[in-house]
C-alpha cells in the first residue's frame, strides 16, 4: 500500500510566506525535495538549503535544512 500523498506549502527560510508553492508529497521531508527539484532555490555557502514545510491539513510546520550533496534532511538549528 502507498503512503497517502498530502499537500504541503513550502518556502525558504528566508523568505516569507509570500515565496510559497503548494506542492504534493508523502512526508514533510519529500515535499521540500520535491520543492527543490521544481523551483531551485538559492543553496548557502554550505552546500544546503532551509526551507520551511506547512502541511496544508494539519498546519503543522517544520523547518529543514537539505544538503544538497548527498540529498540528507536534518531539522533547522
Amino acid at each position: 500500500m502507498q503512503p497517502e500523498t498530502r499537500r504541503y506549502e513550502v518556502h525558504p527560510a528566508h523568505h516569507g510566506r509570500d515565496a510559497a508553492h503548494t506542492v504534493d508529497g508523502v512526508s514533510h521531508e519529500d515535499a521540500a525535495l520535491a520543492f527543490i527539484d521544481r523551483w531551485h532555490p538559492k543553496v548557502d555557502e554550505d552546500g544546503e538549503v532551509t526551507l520551511m514545510v506547512a502541511d496544508c491539513e494539519t498546519g503543522r510546520q517544520v523547518c529543514l535544512r537539505i544538503d544538497l550533496d548527498d540529498g540528507t534532511t536534518a531539522p533547522c538549528d
